[in-house]
């Protein structure tokens, strides 16, 4: 039996166990829990772009580093919506929209704003997910009422290695995040990001933390560190596919019931290096050509790679989107 809560030793057994093992126990893990042959497609726009008052290392979002990214004032309701029925049209069933601010607080303008963007979104039949920095349980308590779906605050990586990354927000800070949405009754889309100089028992560190929600994440992303030039984390080194493949394994194993995506990185990832992750336990990946500030395979590229490899993208929970 499976279960979501695991230790760290339990975690690193399954790490180590031989690639072949390893593999064939998170396949079989798979196809109890989920339609083997299913890939939900994801969209993610950055709606606020840029200006961000956070240090993230590995960030060209942050108005403390030199990367060429400009600050932008939130996107109009036009243009998003706009963006949302093509991504719908292409296939994605979650519309994920980013925003380059620390937090938001209830009684901000911008806040309000993103409420109404929220609603429009709601009505095109698609899971919504934002990502919009620190909330409170009265932000979070609005975001559930206009009508998210999903609520993205990745760790990132292990408790002990987070002060490496950030020095403008604390782990715990990202935890109450969490702790708010969930009891707003938000699912959690939350996971890390591989490439910032961490180590196997960092990213195993970070999977107990996520073993232990309770409940769950409904989602996993695993991002592979994109270096971008200005950030602290320019020169950081690729990371190796098989310790890719290993902790997408572990974490299917780990929390079978939660979707396992890949998520930014995927322009480093070959064709071979991305079926391994499918067979591992991914069946959730970001779709479009591009994510909030960085690069995507083409949407028609990925399509492509889906046939290969006799996979399909998953339908919309209620069979049909809404009418427009």
């Amino acid at each position: 039996m499976h279960l979501t809560q695991q230790t760290y030793a339990e975690l690193q057994r399954i790490y180590n166990q031989p690639l072949f093992d390893l593999l064939h126990e998170a396949r079989s893990v798979h196809k109890i829990h989920w339609p083997h042959t299913e890939i939900q497609l994801c969209t993610l726009l950055s709606v606020k772009t840029g200006g961000c008052s956070e240090d993230c290392s590995y960030c060209a979002q942050s108005a403390r580093y030199s990367t060429g990214v400009q600050a932008e004032k939130l996107m109009s309701i036009e243009d998003v919506l706009e963006k949302a029925k093509k991504a719908r049209e292409n296939g994605s069933t979650r519309f994920c929209m980013g925003a380059a601010w620390k937090g938001i607080r209830d009684g901000d303008k911008k806040f309000e704003q993103m409420l109404e963007i929220i609603r429009e979104v709601g009505q095109l039949g698609m899971e919504v997910c934002v990502t919009l920095g620190q909330v409170g349980p009265v932000e979070a308590e609005k975001l559930k009422a206009a009508g998210v779906t999903a609520y993205s605050h990745n760790i990132d990586t292990s408790p002990e290695h987070y002060s490496n990354i950030v020095s403008t927000h604390t782990f715990q800070d990202r935890l109450n995040t969490i702790a708010a949405v969930q009891q707003a009754g938000m699912s959690v889309c939350c996971g890390g990001i591989l490439g910032l100089g961490e180590t196997v028992k960092d990213r195993l560190r970070m999977l107990e933390v996520l073993c232990n929600f309770h409940p769950a994440p409904e989602s996993v992303p695993i991002n592979c560190l994109v270096p971008i030039s200005g950030t602290p984390l320019q020169e950081s080194p690729p990371v190796d596919i098989f310790e890719i493949v290993r902790l997408i394994a572990t974490t299917r194993i780990a929390l079978p019931t939660s979707k396992v995506r890949l998520a930014a990185g995927r322009t480093g990832l070959s064709r071979e290096t991305q079926a391994l992750c499918f067979y591992a336990g991914a069946n959730s990946m970001f779709y479009g050509n591009k994510l909030l500030t960085t690069p995507n395979p083409a949407a028609n590229e990925d399509l492509y790679l889906l046939k290969l490899l006799d996979l399909t993208p998953a339908p919309f929970q209620n069979n049909t989107p809404l009418p427009i």
